[in-house]
């Protein structure tokens, strides 16, 4: 990591004492000689109407810091998507598979980040594009699914689903999921899929409630062009990006999604890794 003069700071909404928080936080860098840019909510945190855009927090900075859960870096994730700049995320929020340093390790894993010793691991992206008529009219970037889902009510909708330009299924079901390696522990786990590990270069498809309780998950290679034609009538079917933006489709819209060609870099504890995190989130019992 570059030498750190300048760190962004992007949070969650609602955090309790999150005022002592960033005030602590932003005289710790100040007093390292370090400029922090601060988000709308970190802002209003200190009282200040000053913030920036998300998107604009990492511009010119060496590290972004999320304070939050695991929704507040999947916005930092797209945010700042394209830049090789660390992202380092304080858990103080619920679940934490991704956040996982926690308050108390905060200043001891900054002084590392400020010495270069600290532990990053890089994140796959997914790209995702919808095509309407013939022409590209939206694009998103992902840290952990793309998901078409039903909008009405007791209402399945028809996916017709291609790999590589090989035809899969036209899955009857309340949505799909495609998922990256650290999407596999979100909402496609809930639908049943597989927990994939980070580093495996893969990509998951995940059927929502199919008619056809034949249909699985599928496990295909992270180099692979995955298209999907929405046979759904007008706003009965919606595109979501991490569960946190998206769009209605029309019928014959068609969603193509693969591998981006970025991807993140997150900051973790030195002693914990994969297992451990799904010893400590899924409750898997202990030696």
């Amino acid at each position: 990591m570059p030498d750190i003069k300048v760190v962004g700071v992007i949070s969650k909404p609602g955090i309790p004492h999150a005022s002592t928080i960033l005030s602590e936080l932003v005289a710790w860098w100040k007093a390292h000689g370090v400029e922090t840019r601060l988000d709308h909510e970190s802002a209003r945190y200190l009282g200040s109407d000053a913030g920036l855009a998300r998107e604009q927090v990492p511009e010119g900075t060496q590290l972004v810091i999320v304070l939050g859960g695991d929704g507040t870096l999947l916005a930092a994730a797209r945010a700042v998507a394209g830049r090789e700049i660390p992202i380092f995320p304080v858990n103080l929020g619920g679940v934490g598979f991704l956040t996982a340093i926690t308050l108390d390790q905060l200043y001891p894993e900054l002084e590392r980040a400020l010495t270069g010793d600290q532990r990053v691991v890089p994140r796959r992206m997914l790209h995702g594009e919808v095509v309407r008529d013939g022409k590209t009219v939206a694009s998103y970037e992902a840290l952990n699914d793309i998901v078409i889902g039903k909008t009405q009510i007791a209402r399945m909708i028809d996916l017709e689903t291609y790999v590589d330009g090989q035809y899969v299924s036209t899955f009857k079901a309340d949505g799909l999921i495609v998922a990256t390696p650290t999407g596999s522990t979100a909402y496609s786990l809930s639908a049943g899929g597989p927990i994939v590990f980070p580093a495996v270069a893969a990509i998951c498809i995940t059927p929502v409630c199919p008619h056809m309780l034949t249909n699985r998950p599928v496990l295909v290679p992270s180099t692979s062009v995955i298209e999907i034609v929405c046979m759904a009538s007008r706003m009965e079917a919606y595109l979501t990006i991490d569960g946190q933006v998206g769009e209605p489709l029309i019928e014959n819209d068609r969603v193509v999604c693969r591998s981006s060609e970025h991807q993140i870099h997150l900051i973790r504890p030195p002693n914990m890794f994969f297992f451990d995190v799904l010893r400590q989130k899924l409750k898997w019992g202990e030696r």
